[in-house]
């Protein structure tokens, strides 16, 4: 649970090589679903992709073949978010009908249905202990469940507009939340308390991010803007422009000092976390791209996009 001690980040004595993005291209294209591909989450172990869609589903891939596993149908409206639990046993989703949703793999099937949610759900993150789920929405709150009793255990207030995404801070009880309302905020789950609030977004925040070590944390908002923070200065580290576009979700690799942020133009933009210079751009998506994540190990990049594919990159 998130009350006692927490496992140590495996991430802290290891360090990684930057990922070659300069060298990536678009390997593979899969029109996925048959509408707008809104988010993507990645199997713990395996290479076993998840996307969320507008047509009320979520889709489990292989990858990097893209042979579909199974579908998630349920949801009654958009699906927006999906995450994998940590033992990778089963899966969360939230979306348009304000509910959040658990799916059981040996059954095929949803297990649980979470409506305390007022209105539409956008993120939903397990912690690494797996036994509790933040999960942000429309109604301005991110609730906590605890997933073994099934019930909200706590609602995280403060925001006073939309909470479009949640981020755990890599093996710690502390969530950060990115929202409508310019700001990005950090969060003991233990108080329910808000500890740190990051202000200098002047549009709605889109996304939030730690990298690996959760010495940083990079957000994104309408405005096309990426700011990168130092979570233990509690401070802006740089601000990036990536053009006129919003700049959607955004993704480290696992050196951390690589972003990549999808954006509305159709690219992906991937920057130097050191000096905030542009690395190289990815084209191929013919419409906004909504999410990009990178593999576990480095040497790819998945993305999706409002053209109703998921594209890979290596």
């Amino acid at each position: 649970t998130i009350v006692g001690p927490q496992p140590k980040n495996p991430y802290e004595d290891l360090e990684f090589s930057p990922a070659a993005v300069k060298l990536m291209a678009n390997q593979k294209t899969f029109k996925g679903h048959l509408l707008s591909v809104a988010s993507l989450t990645l199997h713990p172990t395996k290479p076993i992709l998840v996307t969320a869609s507008d047509d009320k589903t979520w889709k489990m891939w292989h990858i990097p073949n893209g042979d579909l596993i199974m579908a998630g149908e349920g949801h009654k409206d958009w699906v927006a978010g999906v995450d994998f639990h940590p033992m990778g046993s089963s899966l969360a989703s939230g979306g348009g009908d304000s509910t959040v949703k658990l799916w059981d793999f040996e059954k095929q099937k949803c297990s649980v249905t979470l409506s305390d949610h007022k209105q539409a759900v956008w993120s939903v993150k397990y912690h690494c202990l797996g036994e509790v789920l933040a999960s942000s929405s429309l109604d301005h709150t991110v609730r906590l469940w605890d997933l073994p009793l099934a019930k909200c255990k706590m609602a995280l207030r403060g925001h006073v507009d939309s909470v479009n995404e949640v981020s755990w801070m890599p093996y710690t009880v502390n969530l950060a939340t990115a929202s409508s309302d310019k700001t990005v905020s950090v969060w003991d789950t233990r108080s329910g308390l808000c500890v740190q609030t990051y202000y200098g977004h002047p549009n709605s925040c889109n996304a939030v991010v730690f990298n690996a070590l959760g010495t940083s944390l990079a957000s994104t908002d309408s405005d096309g803007l990426v700011k990168l923070w130092d979570t233990r200065m509690v401070s802006e580290i740089m601000t990036v422009s990536t053009g006129k576009h919003p700049a959607n979700k955004c993704s480290f690799d696992r050196s951390g000092q690589v972003l990549a942020v999808a954006s509305d133009d159709g690219k992906i933009k991937t920057f130097n976390t050191s000096n905030g210079d542009l690395i190289i751009e990815l084209s191929g998506h013919e419409d906004a791209v909504q999410a990009v994540i990178f593999s576990q190990n480095g040497k790819s990049i998945i993305s999706c996009g409002s053209d109703n594919t998921f594209r890979l990159w290596q």
